[in-house]
């Protein structure tokens, strides 16, 4: 008889697996359901890990028990709506098992007819079993016949059920790698769990004809504790790939599950224990899940050489770069190479801390161009099928040569190598734009923002914005903003946005946001004062003196100054400081007639020389729209 326990609002049912909440059926997969009939059944006794792995997994092999008990445990809680910090159902014991602290009451579950079977093994005695008529014996045998026939064909009929969901289940054509879990017991190694998530992200796209969800937008879920079918339809995928690592002396241990996300079901575990000199484990791995989902392209006949030391700093060195510390990053690229080298990717990371720093105007461009040109060399020597080294190509061509045809041709081979990357259509939209190809940059830019939608999501809006299409961006920024209200980029952008258009006091506001949302709350208040006291020709005095003082210990771009005496109509150190961003080759001499502050500068010969000079496209003729 099966027995039926109850605790809190919630009611199971152990024989027909069966769970309800206030008499409403709760769903719960296979495995987590076991663990809870296993836990009432213990009915608070302490329930060890080695127990849980017996129970659920003894006939199963190749599975990874460890992942699949915590991943078995989240899911529980998820259902029970239970706090691991403070539980109302299950009591972790730290380092040994769990407890189940409900109070549970036990009822029976409703009787069935039951019979009597002979014991396992045992044969009726013929000498002693009360003989049967002949009629009867044939009746006997003949439903025994039908019976067993019944039972072929139902089983028959259930294979070829199986076998048509298993034909007819959609394709898995997407999937997201979720951020791996550090388990080393030391938060000095979060780097190595973000690293080894980039680079599996990288080669299961390389290796699979799969569409992988970018690593910015992926990591918004790192440590969050959601169930993965809803993770999965915000991302838009088809299946998961969760798991772990940790290393432990000279080993790794990675423990990797694929789910599928619209059953939740896991189609895939392994466990990876490498010698940590052993530099191609997420290729191993990348080349494993895409066999899993038939989706596996030809490996290439070599595999470079990579010294582990000479990677662990390269993953320091992106771990650093994605974390906001990018001018951090540039130590360990550098160390990565002087390990070894003719690692091309270490070239390539190097490259991008240097045309990155200039980009964002923190990296003086006449230190650190050369540098940039010269390690992208390196790494499109070293590799020439390195996406990356195309990328970093691409943008040499675009900021330091202004070499606007090379810089279209090598980012296009950047795309053809790794055609899920967001990132390089942003670049690519850049380019265009600086070719005045303004309907081509808007279009690759949507290509940017949907394939990599956390990765730079002003992207899209800031190439409306150089197209003075502003309401369109403002637009396309607020639509961004509902789901990422505090973003630094996008908060920053809408406030320029505003500032093009003529709205300075919605401008001022949002630049005072970002600024609160950056931690500089300070700055934002003297923003709004500066603005209440004389508008924005006071607020922009107030830009001006801030970053001249800036300037003093750190680079400043000489035209961001000039655009501030633009904004108040000042020509002659405007056109005094564009002719030093000129000399300096600062990148944002490239957009100057996309910014409206310099349009009454449009008939100075001077403004036109400086144009001339840098070389891109003129301007289509007649007034310039703004929208």
């Amino acid at each position: 008889m099966s027995k039926v326990y109850r605790f809190g609002d919630f009611r199971l049912d152990c024989g027909s697996y069966a769970l309800l909440r206030a008499e409403r059926p709760v769903k719960l997969e296979r495995k987590p359901m076991e663990l809870l009939v296993l836990f009432t059944s213990r009915q608070g006794q302490l329930v060890t890990r080695a127990e849980i792995a017996e129970r659920l997994w003894s006939s199963d092999i190749y599975v990874d028990t460890e992942h699949g008990i915590n991943t078995a445990i989240r899911k529980l809680r998820l259902t029970l709506r239970d706090d691991p910090a403070e539980p109302k159902f299950i009591k972790t014991v730290t380092g040994v098992g769990y407890c189940f602290v409900a109070p549970v009451l036990t009822e029976p579950a409703p009787d069935l007819p039951e019979f009597e079977a002979p014991p396992s093994g045992a044969v009726p005695d013929e000498s002693t079993a009360p003989a049967l008529p002949d009629s009867r014996r044939a009746f006997g045998l003949k439903a025994t016949a039908a019976i067993v026939l019944l039972a072929a064909l139902l089983l028959a009929s259930l294979l070829l059920v199986k076998l048509r969901q298993r034909t007819t289940a959609p394709v898995i054509a997407s999937l997201a790698v979720l951020p791996l879990d550090n388990l080393s017991g030391d938060a000095g190694q979060e780097y190595l769990a973000d690293g080894m998530t980039d680079e599996l992200t990288t080669m299961i796209a390389r290796n699979s004809t799969l569409r992988i969800t970018s690593r910015t937008s992926v990591m918004q879920y790192k440590g969050a504790h959601r169930p993965l079918s809803e993770i999965a339809r915000s991302l838009g995928v088809d299946a998961i790939v969760e798991g772990s690592i940790a290393r432990k002396g000279g080993q790794f241990h990675m423990t990797l599950q694929l789910i599928r996300a619209d059953t939740d079901s896991h189609l895939w575990a392994q466990s990876f224990d490498r010698d940590v000199s052993d530099t191609a484990l997420a290729e191993e791995a990348a080349q494993e899940i895409a066999k899993q989902l038939h989706s596996a392209t030809p490996i290439a006949a070599t595999q470079r050489y990579v010294n582990s030391k000479a990677h662990d700093a390269y993953l320091r060195g992106k771990y650093l770069w994605f974390s906001d510390k990018m001018l951090e990053s540039g130590a360990y690229f550098r160390q990565a190479i002087e390990i070894q080298p003719d690692y091309a990717a270490a070239w390539a990371g190097l490259a991008d801390y240097y045309g990155e720093g200039v980009a964002a105007d923190i990296l003086d461009p006449r230190t650190s161009l050369g540098p940039e040109e010269e390690a992208a060399r390196h790494a499109l020597q070293l590799e020439p099928d390195l996406a990356e080294a195309h990328q970093a190509m691409a943008a040499v061509y675009l900021i330091a040569r202004w070499d606007w045809a090379s810089a279209d041709l090598e980012i296009q081979r950047a795309i053809n190598l790794d055609p899920t990357n967001g990132d390089l259509y942003y670049l690519r939209a850049c380019v265009l734009d600086a070719m005045r190809r303004k309907a081509d940059a808007i279009e690759v830019a949507k290509k940017s923002v949907e394939l990599a939608p956390y990765q730079r999501p002003g992207a899209l809006a800031e190439m409306y914005s150089f197209d003075r299409q502003f309401d369109v961006a403002l637009a396309e920024l607020r639509l961004r903003l509902e789901s990422l209200p505090n973003n630094l980029d996008l908060l920053f952008t809408l406030a320029d946005v505003l500032r093009r258009k003529g709205h300075y006091k919605e401008s001022v506001e949002a630049w005072a946001r970002a600024s609160i949302a950056g931690g500089d709350a300070q700055s934002a208040a003297r923003a709004r004062k500066a603005f209440q006291q004389g508008g924005q020709r006071r607020f922009v005095k107030w830009q001006l003196s801030r970053r001249e003082l800036a300037a003093k210990s750190h680079y400043i771009s000489p035209v961001e100054l000039a655009s501030y005496h633009a904004q108040l109509g000042e020509k002659n150190p405007t056109l005094a400081l564009l002719e030093e961003g000129y000399r300096q080759h600062a990148i944002d001499m490239l957009w100057l007639q996309e910014e409206p502050a310099y349009d009454f500068l449009n008939t100075d010969p001077q403004f036109q020389s400086i144009l001339k000079r840098v070389g891109r496209p003129p301007a289509p003729a007649g007034p310039i729209p703004n929208h």
